[in-house]
């Protein structure tokens, strides 16, 4: 590779028709932190800050071949995935993407609350994903759903970082009565889990969080001498949600949609005035 061509992060995952998560997030966090995207649809929806209308399901098929497409072309340094929808093209992802530095966001329910994959599909997560994946990065429900059990955060991740990979199961203000920090828990194979504790933002404006956090993530390992290490794999943890919180920010005054609406993926340009900053 030149010197100054960009890593190349791919982004498996659904589109968002209202722009917040999916594709969106992941294609404008990547251009963000200076990592060049490529992106494998496996699914469409017709979805806004209310809820979503309608899911098409992109045949396995077609998803086998964006991701021979991408693979045989562009020297991808990372990937992650989002939505999958299917068992199917969970298990397709594990043969072609496993044992890479594959950050997995188990997207499972939507903010909104639409089921986005069932039992069936958190199954496929356990048994054929996670063991290849290097990271992957639950909320609290998307862990329990994928172990079938409800448990503290930290048990949580410590139950999934068994099947092989590591976990960070994010967190709101667990333990913070005032709501100031967020605790977010690493776990990594035979290690205990890691409390990791940040600022925390009172916003509604949070859709498509998950999904830029993990996208941040995957830029992040891209980079890492080790991104299996406990120390990179912490430094990347730390900057994925540095730039996270950054987003949170930025769009927390923003007056957008009838219904929770999307995270910042704007980001600061030397052309644009102040007010389009804040």
């Amino acid at each position: 590779m030149s010197s100054g061509t960009p890593p190349v992060v791919l982004s498996v995952a659904g589109t968002d028709s209202g722009g917040a998560a999916g594709t969106a997030a992941d294609l404008t966090t990547f251009a963000a932190l200076g990592a060049h995207g490529a992106c494998v649809v496996t699914a469409v929806t017709a979805q806004d800050t209310t809820g979503v209308r309608d899911v098409h399901a992109v045949p396995r098929a077609s998803v086998a071949a964006q991701l021979d497409a991408v693979l045989e072309d562009l020297p991808v340094a990372a990937a992650k995935t989002g939505m999958l929808g299917t068992p199917e093209v969970v298990r397709l992802v594990a043969e072609r993407l496993g044992g890479r530095r594959l950050v997995v966001d188990p997207v499972l329910v939507a903010t909104s609350g639409a089921v986005l994959g069932g039992a069936d599909v958190a199954r496929a997560y356990v048994e054929h994903l996670l063991p290849v994946a290097a990271v992957a990065t639950p909320n609290a429900d998307e862990a329990a759903a994928l172990l079938g059990r409800d448990a503290a955060p930290h048990d949580l991740a410590s139950a999934l970082a068994d099947l092989g990979c590591a976990v960070v199961v994010t967190g709101g203000p667990d333990g913070d009565p005032a709501g100031e920090a967020c605790t977010d828990w690493l776990a990594l194979p035979g290690h205990p889990p890691t409390a990791l504790r940040h600022p925390a933002l009172r916003t509604t404006n949070d859709h498509g969080t998950g999904c830029t956090f993990s996208a941040a993530l995957a830029v992040a390992l891209a980079r890492a001498p080790d991104p299996r290490g406990p120390a990179d794999l912490e430094a990347a943890v730390a900057e994925a949600a540095s730039h996270t919180l950054a987003a949170l920010h930025r769009s927390r005054c923003w007056d957008l949609g009838r219904g929770r609406g999307p995270i910042a993926h704007t980001f600061p340009h030397p052309t644009a005035s102040r007010g389009d900053l804040r």
